[in-house]
C-alpha cells in the first residue's frame, strides 16, 4: 500500500509516546503516532505518584537527578496541558507519608532518610504518634515515618486522555493500527510497516512502545532495547462520603518486604498497589495478588476493608537493566528511543517530552539526559552477540 510521510513517526501511543509527539509537533515537526489505541498502555494501571524523593533507591542516584528535574517541571506542565485541553489532570500537591510497621522497616526508613539528607532532599522524620496525627486511619502499630511534602500525584488516565487531545490540537496524525516492523534502508530507519500492510515513512522514528519496545521486528539486534515487562497488579476502591476524608495524602510502606502504596484521589477513588512480578507477558489478575495487596493494606490502614472494591487491573511496566529509561538517538541512524521508564513513567513524562523534542531538533541529548543514552547498553550487548556459541 502507499506510504505516507512525516518528519517524526512515534511508535507507541502511551503517555511517553504522546508527550514526545506533542512536544515534537510544538517544535514545528510534522508528527504522527502509530498505535491501535492511543492513550492506553501502562498509564491505565499506574497510580500516578510523582515521588522523586520517596522513590529514591540505593544505586539509582543518577536517576534521581532526572526524576527531580521532571518533578520541577510538573506544575507548569500540568497547567499548560490543562490550559490547552480543558482537562482536569487530577494533579494534587498533597505530599507523601512513608511509614514503618515494625522495627526492621523503621531501620530501613531511617537509612532512606539518611540517604535523602545526603542528597539534600527535603523529608522530615516523624514518630508513630505524629504519623497517626497526620493520618488518623493508620494502624496503631505504625512505628515512625517520613513526611515528604514535595512528592505529589496525578491521575495517569486523565493525563493520557489530555495528551491525546493535546496531540490532536497540535496537528499530530494518529494511525490507529499496530506497527509490525521497523523499516531500514541504507543503515537508517526510514519508517514502519503496519499490520494492514501500510508503509509509513518518516525522517526520524521514535520507538516508545513501553514494554513492547524490545519486540519490534526489523530492529537490528545490537539496537533492540533491553526492555522487559514487569507485571504489576493494582486495586481501586471507592471511599463513600461517610468515610471521607479517609487519607489526605499518599501513604507508602514496606510490608513483609514488599512495597505498598495507597493513593487517594479527590474524586473519592483510592488506588492500592502494586505487586512486582517477573512473569513475562502475563497480565492475569490473580486471587493471590489481590489478597496480598488487601492483606498488607489492611495491616497498614485497618479501615480499608470497609470500602467497596471497584476495580482490579494488571499492567506491564517497561523495565530496563538499570531501572532507568533509554532516551534519545540509538546506534541506528534515524531511530530514537523513549522507553524503559519502569516505575517512573508518569513522573518522567514532562522531562521525556522535552528531552526527545530537543534530540529530534538538534540531534543531541541535553546535558541532564546524557547518562540515559540508549548507547550505554550497546557495548555490552555487542559483546554478548559476538560470543562464540
Amino acid at each position: 500500500m502507499s506510504s505516507r510521510t512525516s518528519d517524526v513517526l512515534v511508535i507507541g501511543g502511551g503517555i511517553i509516546g504522546l508527550v514526545t509527539a506533542w512536544r515534537a509537533a510544538q517544535r514545528g515537526l510534522a508528527t504522527a503516532v502509530v498505535d491501535p489505541a492511543p492513550g492506553g498502555g501502562a498509564a491505565q494501571v499506574a497510580a500516578g505518584m510523582l515521588a522523586a524523593v520517596t522513590e529514591l533507591h540505593y544505586g539509582e542516584e543518577t536517576l534521581l537527578g532526572l526524576n527531580l528535574a521532571s518533578a520541577r517541571r510538573y506544575p507548569d506542565f500540568a497547567a499548560e496541558l490543562t490550559g490547552l485541553t480543558g482537562h482536569d489532570l487530577g494533579y494534587r500537591r498533597c505530599g507523601t507519608l512513608a511509614v514503618a510497621l515494625d522495627s526492621d522497616d523503621r531501620a530501613h526508613l531511617r537509612e532512606l532518610h539518611a540517604l535523602q539528607q545526603r542528597h539534600g532532599l527535603e523529608s522530615e522524620w516523624l514518630s508513630g504518634r505524629e504519623c497517626r496525627r497526620l493520618e488518623p486511619m493508620l494502624a496503631p502499630g505504625v512505628r515512625g515515618g517520613l513526611r515528604v511534602d514535595g512528592d505529589h500525584q496525578i491521575d495517569p488516565r486523565r493525563l493520557a486522555a489530555a495528551l491525546v487531545v493535546a496531540c490532536e490540537r497540535s496537528g499530530v496524525v494518529f494511525h490507529r493500527v499496530q506497527a509490525e516492523r521497523l523499516d531500514v534502508a541504507g543503515d537508517r530507519a526510514v519508517g514502519v510497516t503496519t499490520a494492514d500492510g501500510t508503509g509509513l515513512r518518516a525522517e526520524r522514528v521514535v520507538l516508545a512502545a513501553g514494554s513492547l519496545s524490545g519486540r519490534l521486528a526489523g530492529v537490528p539486534p545490537n539496537v533492540l532495547p533491553p526492555v522487559r515487562p514487569v507485571k504489576g497488579q493494582v486495586l481501586r476502591l471507592t471511599v463513600p462520603p461517610r468515610y471521607a476524608p479517609f487519607l489526605s495524602r499518599t501513604v507508602r510502606a514496606v510490608v513483609r518486604g514488599g512495597p505498598l502504596y495507597l493513593v487517594p484521589r479527590e474524586n473519592g477513588e483510592l488506588v492500592v498497589g502494586a505487586t512486582s512480578e517477573e512473569l513475562g507477558w502475563d497480565t492475569t489478575v490473580t486471587a493471590g495478588g489481590v489478597y496480598e495487596l488487601l492483606r498488607d493494606a489492611h495491616e497498614l490502614v485497618p479501615g480499608i476493608t470497609e470500602l467497596p472494591l471497584t476495580e482490579t487491573r494488571a499492567g506491564l511496566r517497561p523495565g530496563s537493566p538499570d531501572n532507568a529509561p533509554l532516551l534519545g538517538p540509538s546506534a541506528l541512524a534515524g531511530l530514537l528511543l523513549a522507553t524503559g521508564h519502569y516505575r517512573n513513567g508518569v513522573l518522567l513524562t514532562p522531562v521525556t517530552g522535552d528531552v526527545l523534542a530537543h534530540a529530534l531538533v538538534t540531534g543531541e541529548l541535553p546535558e541532564e539526559a546524557r547518562p540515559f543514552t540508549p548507547r550505554r547498553f550497546g557495548a555490552a550487548r555487542t559483546e554478548q552477540l559476538e560470543q562464540p556459541v
